[in-house]
């Protein structure tokens, strides 16, 4: 349970400090973190099945990523978040959009080039 609240507290930190240069942009890192907390357990092996509430942040970020600075946002802190998770399964976080029935317009991954994204 340590463990587990140590990534969270991470999360936070990356959200804090993609947020301040993601002024521009609507979706900020915090939101990004609190929609996703639900898929930690999902992409680190703790638990086999998806939880309905991460598909439910995926959707909800989704939405709200509107516009290419959004969009782009939402690609940086998933991606500065990713990379601060130990333990992360790859295949697990890309497939989490196909599994919750999202189109996501990029790949999810701790090494996708989010300037690219529009």
């Amino acid at each position: 349970m340590a463990r587990f609240g140590a990534v969270v507290a991470a999360l936070v930190v990356a959200a804090a400090v993609f947020a301040a240069s993601q002024a521009d942009a609507a979706v900020t890192c915090s939101q990004v973190a609190s929609n996703l907390r639900s898929c930690i357990p999902y992409v680190t092996g703790r638990v086999a099945e998806l939880p309905s509430a991460c598909c439910d942040g995926v959707r909800t970020l989704n939405s709200a990523a509107r516009s290419t600075a959004d969009r782009r946002a939402t690609c940086n802190c998933i991606r500065s978040q990713a990379s601060g998770i130990n333990g992360i399964q790859t295949g697990r976080l890309s497939g989490i959009p196909s599994s919750c029935g999202v189109q996501v317009p990029y790949p999810i991954s701790a090494s996708t080039d989010c300037s690219r994204v529009t």
